[in-house]
């Protein structure tokens, strides 16, 4: 009897969340190659989840995401799921959308988008990343949710 993997990579530049799937109640549903953590946060700023720990973190992650395609027979296209207040989700998740619009071309993007709202709001800096972050959303993506 075959094992079923959901087609989906985790990721998160720092290990806190990942790790919790990794020991977590439904562990054994996803690959371990799958659930990608680095080592540090991007502090709530775009700038370092885009150009600089996101970008150490990228290829291996893309590189995931490619196998994952390659094992397909029809792939349509790719679903992402960030946040775009926080500077991993912003930062890197356009970064990853970045790179999947030239690896893949005109395979479809769609992103499911959490934005912040004041009455939650954990950094007085969400605004400017969703900023940061609404450029290549539009840019990149064929569908995004608000």
């Amino acid at each position: 009897a075959g094992k079923h993997v959901p087609r989906c990579v985790f990721v998160d530049l720092e290990p806190t969340v990942v790790d919790e799937v990794r020991t977590g109640t439904y562990r054994q549903l996803f690959h371990p190659e799958q659930l990608i953590s680095g080592k540090e946060d991007a502090a709530n700023n775009f700038a370092r989840g885009h150009y600089t720990i996101g970008k150490e973190i990228v290829d291996l992650v893309l590189d995931r995401i490619r196998k994952l395609a390659d094992n397909c027979t029809g792939l349509q296209g790719f679903l992402m799921f960030h946040s775009c207040g926080g500077g991993t989700g912003s930062g890197l998740g356009c970064l990853l959308l970045e790179r999947l619009s030239v690896d893949y071309g005109k395979k479809s993007k769609l992103s499911f988008t959490i934005w912040p709202c004041p009455q939650v709001s954990t950094a007085v800096v969400e605004p400017y990343n969703c900023v940061l972050c609404v450029h290549s959303l539009l840019e990149h993506t064929d569908v995004t949710t608000q």
